[in-house]
């Protein structure tokens, strides 16, 4: 059902976990933990999946809230749960209340759980390359921080993600990494197809949390992409033409 970074497990007092797409109950496309609430699955069983998350963190099903994502650079912070309808439009959260779970979808983006265990603040940031070129890490941090964290005891870890080997990108966007800064040229590699490159996301999400002063950084290692009994991936079901396809959460709470 899940996977875990060692590097948060070991901290007393915080749960998390990087959820796989299986033990849930949704079928299809969705077989079987989707958490999507935006996807086209039947609403009933994702929030039975929700549930069986929020059940497996020791958490009221209640708790567990997401922002409504829009590949942005912005980071809330989580005092009072909210709805899927009432949502801020935003990539990450961030939260210092005990029991309340912040979490984030995704089905090939990055997902990244930070958690100070001195100042107890904990959040989950929804980085693809668009969120990360963008700045969601370093709202991410500068919002946990303006809870009381401090960037030296600032934890982070890189779940389940689209890694470069199974990430092939275009001349568009090599230029807009390069026009930002020629060093960024180390994050892209050789594709078979001329005038494309694969890219390292979580390469770039690690250099982005080092440069935001994060030293400690765990890099699970997985791609969704290319692990189908594991993970969902919208790159994937975009190759296969599929309709639709599943989300997984990312997700950590404060006991």
């Amino acid at each position: 059902m899940k996977v875990e970074a060692s590097s948060l497990a070991a901290l007393p007092g915080i749960r998390h976990a990087f959820f796989t797409r299986r033990g849930g109950v949704s079928t299809g496309l969705y077989d079987s933990l989707n958490g999507g609430l935006g996807s086209k699955d039947d609403p009933a069983n994702v929030l039975e999946n929700r549930a069986r998350m929020a059940r497996e963190l020791g958490a009221d099903p209640g708790n567990v809230v997401a922002c409504w994502q829009v590949h942005s650079a912005t980071c809330v912070a989580l005092e009072t749960p909210w709805t899927r309808e009432t949502a801020p439009q935003a990539d990450a959260v961030a939260t210092a209340v005990p029991g309340l779970v912040a979490t984030i979808t995704v089905a090939d983006c990055g997902p990244v759980l930070f958690a100070d265990p001195v100042a107890r603040v904990v959040a989950a940031a929804h980085s693809g390359w668009k969120g990360a070129f963008g700045g969601v890490i370093e709202a991410t941090v500068a919002r946990m921080e303006s809870l009381g964290a401090r960037r030296a005891d600032i934890r982070a870890a890189i779940g389940p993600l689209i890694r470069q080997p199974s990430y092939e990108v275009g001349e568009d966007f090599i230029g807009r990494f390069l026009a930002e800064d020629r060093g960024f040229a180390r994050f892209f590699a050789p594709a078979d197809r001329p005038h494309h490159a694969l890219f390292d996301l979580p390469g770039f999400i690690a250099h982005r949390l080092r440069d935001a002063g994060i030293d400690s950084v765990e890099d699970l290692g997985l791609d969704t992409y290319a692990d189908p009994a594991r993970f969902f991936s919208f790159r994937r079901s975009t190759h296969r033409n599929e309709p639709d396809y599943g989300r997984m959460v990312a997700a950590i709470v404060l006991e």
